[in-house]
C-alpha cells in the first residue's frame, strides 16, 4: 500500500515540477496515439460502412479476417512492421525503423481492425427497413449515409474508444519498432516497462497514474460526445 501511495505522490511531484523528460514522454504518447487512432478512424469507418452495408461475394470471409485482426497480438504487429521497415525490407530505404512513425504504423495495424470490425457490425445491426424508409423519402446517397451514420453514432464512438484504448495501452509493438530511445521514441507504456525492469517501482507507478489519467480524460470526453442528446 505504501508503494502505491509513494507512486501517487511521485506522480504529483513529477507533474507539478514540470519534469522535462516526463512532459516530452507524455506529449509523444499523445501525439502517436492521436495520429494512429485518427488514421484508423478515417480509414476504418468508411471501410466498415462499406463492409456492413454492401453485399458482395467474399464479404463473410472478409469479416472473418477483420475479426481475426481485432485480436492480433501486438508482438506480431511489431514484427510485421519491423520486417517491412528493416534495411532489406520493402520500405527499408525510408529509414523509419526506431522512429515515432514506426510506432504509429504499428498502432494503426492493431487498431484499424477494431475500428473497422465494430463499425461494420454496427451497420449490419441496423434495421434494413430504415434504409428503405430513407430511400422512400427521396434522400440522396450522401444524405442516406449521413443519416445512417447518425443512427449508428453510439456504436461508432464505441469503436473509436475501443481502438484508442488499444493504442494507448500498447507496449509490445511500440517497444519492438520504436526501441524505447530516450528523447525520441520513449512513450509512457515503454517507460513503465523500463522502470519496472530497473526496480524503480515508485516511478513506474507514477507513470501509470499519468497514463491512466490521460486515458480516463480522453475516454470521458469521447463518452460525453457519444451520449450527448440532440435538442428536441
Amino acid at each position: 500500500m505504501d508503494l502505491i501511495v509513494d507512486g501517487f505522490l511521485k506522480a504529483i511531484e513529477m507533474i507539478l515540477s514540470g519534469d522535462r523528460e516526463i512532459v516530452e514522454i507524455t506529449l509523444l504518447t499523445l501525439r502517436v496515439c492521436f495520429l494512429s487512432i485518427l488514421i484508423s478512424t478515417l480509414i476504418g469507418i468508411p471501410f466498415g460502412m462499406l463492409v456492413g452495408l454492401a453485399r458482395f461475394r467474399g464479404r463473410s470471409l472478409l469479416m472473418v479476417f477483420i475479426n481475426i485482426g481485432m485480436g492480433l497480438p501486438p508482438v506480431v504487429a511489431g514484427l510485421s512492421i519491423t520486417i517491412m521497415l528493416w534495411r532489406s525490407g520493402p520500405l527499408g530505404d525510408l529509414s523509419l525503423l526506431y522512429s515515432p512513425t514506426a510506432i504509429v504504423m504499428a498502432q494503426i495495424l492493431v487498431s484499424l481492425p477494431i475500428v473497422t470490425g465494430l463499425t461494420a457490425s454496427a451497420f449490419q445491426a441496423l434495421d434494413p427497413k430504415l434504409l428503405l424508409q430513407i430511400n422512400a423519402l427521396g434522400a440522396t446517397k450522401a444524405q442516406s449515409l449521413w443519416l445512417l451514420l447518425k443512427e449508428a453514432k453510439i456504436a461508432i464512438f464505441a469503436a473509436v474508444m475501443a481502438g484508442f484504448g488499444r493504442v494507448i495501452a500498447e507496449v509490445g509493438a511500440a517497444m519492438m519498432v520504436g526501441g524505447n530511445i530516450k528523447g525520441d521514441t520513449r512513450i509512457l507504456t515503454t517507460s513503465i516497462v523500463m522502470e519496472v525492469s530497473k526496480g524503480n517501482f515508485d516511478v513506474a507507478i507514477a507513470l501509470s497514474f499519468i497514463l491512466m489519467s490521460l486515458a480516463f480524460l480522453i475516454t470521458f470526453i469521447l463518452t460525453s460526445l457519444q451520449q450527448r442528446k440532440r435538442p428536441l
